[in-house]
């Protein structure tokens, strides 16, 4: 199988490219990253020697390139490329539009007019909005987003979809909740916790704490698209799902006890606007075709704590110019409560 792996220098594409790497022995990887901020070749450092994996510097929205890519034999694409922080849309939410929506149209217009066995579109939970109480979201719900983000990825979940309904495109859509595990850049809550701490540098938790998330380790998310890829029916959605919703501040007092750092460095900050307060998937339809998530929260959250405090020299030099630029405009500058 040859695949085409979109943002495979992020963070869950890099995963995603290992996974597969160390799967399934025969496959051939093509990586397509821009590298923006939050793209580092640090993630795939280990890999550079493997013939397998070949990495190419392009952008998703440049259509000669993804179109001489897909035709030179694709069988599968897995389409991670995006920009993925909310608080960043919300001050920017062109780029979101740009790369979220118009990228993906890109790729499928190439999946279309060169022929593919399988097209992953990598969506969210946040497509389906806040779930303020009651029973979690399954994949016939209304998609009702709430940020510039989310509104971008909800945006290309629907496109996608349409090329499957139009053209025949073999499509399947994925929507997963919160991930956590090694080279996540570190401006998402764990990484950025785990780091400030290590600092000793206040952590900046919005409103009071208490917005919910499920978390889904990294590599139960890559086990859950390659099932998807195996034997997920064309044009259909399916939820990857953690099964671990918690609070943030309960994810904040992991962090700490686990460190052993005082409560003197919890900063409560002014809450995002429009924040969400609660995400929660129903993974049963993906259950039915044999997936479960692997790895038990309490461990995987302690393992992933501690990958950055043995990885110090991967994310250090992260935490500097421009993201130091954009952390204090964030939370610096941010009214305290």
């Amino acid at each position: 199988m040859k695949y085409l792996v979109t943002g495979g220098a992020g963070f869950i594409g890099s995963n995603f490219v290992h996974y597969l790497l160390q799967t399934y022995p025969g496959c051939t990887v093509i990586n397509l990253d821009k590298l923006t901020y939050a793209g580092n070749l640090d993630n795939l450092k280990d890999i550079a020697g493997d013939a397998r994996h070949h990495f190419i510097q392009g952008d998703i929205t440049d259509e000669t390139l993804v179109e001489s890519m897909f035709c030179e034999g694709i069988d599968v694409a897995v389409n991670f490329a995006a920009e993925t922080h909310v608080d960043r849309s919300i001050g920017d939410p062109a780029a979101f539009i740009k790369t979220d929506v118009y990228g993906t149209y890109v790729l499928l217009e190439a999946a279309k007019r060169c022929g593919i066995k399988k097209f992953i579109q990598i969506s969210t939970d946040e497509v389906y909005g806040s779930i303020e109480h009651g029973r979690s979201s399954i994949e016939t719900d209304q998609l009702l987003p709430r940020n510039p983000y989310s509104a971008s990825k909800a945006g290309a979940d629907r496109l996608a979809y349409s090329y499957y309904a139009t053209y025949g495109v073999p499509v399947c859509i994925t929507r997963a909740s919160n991930n956590y595990g090694p080279y996540q850049y570190p401006e998402k809550l764990i990484p950025l916790f785990v780091t400030n701490l290590l600092e000793n540098k206040p952590v900046p938790i919005y409103g009071d704490g208490r917005n919910v998330r499920d978390w889904l380790h990294v590599m139960d998310h890559c086990r859950g698209i390659d099932c998807v890829i195996r034997n997920g029916a064309d044009g259909e959605v399916y939820n990857i799902g953690g099964g671990n919703e918690r609070e943030n501040i309960e994810i904040v007092n992991l962090m700490f006890g686990h460190l052993g750092k005082p409560e003197s460095l919890k900063q409560y900050v002014k809450d995002r606007l429009g924040h969400d307060r609660r995400y929660s998937l129903d993974s049963a339809k993906l259950a039915r075709l044999g997936w479960r998530p692997q790895v038990e929260f309490a461990a995987g959250i302690r393992e992933t704590i501690d990958w950055y405090v043995k990885n110090r020299w991967w994310w250090e030099k992260l935490k500097s110019g421009e993201y130091w630029e954009y952390y204090r405009k964030q939370y610096v500058d941010r009214e305290q409560k």
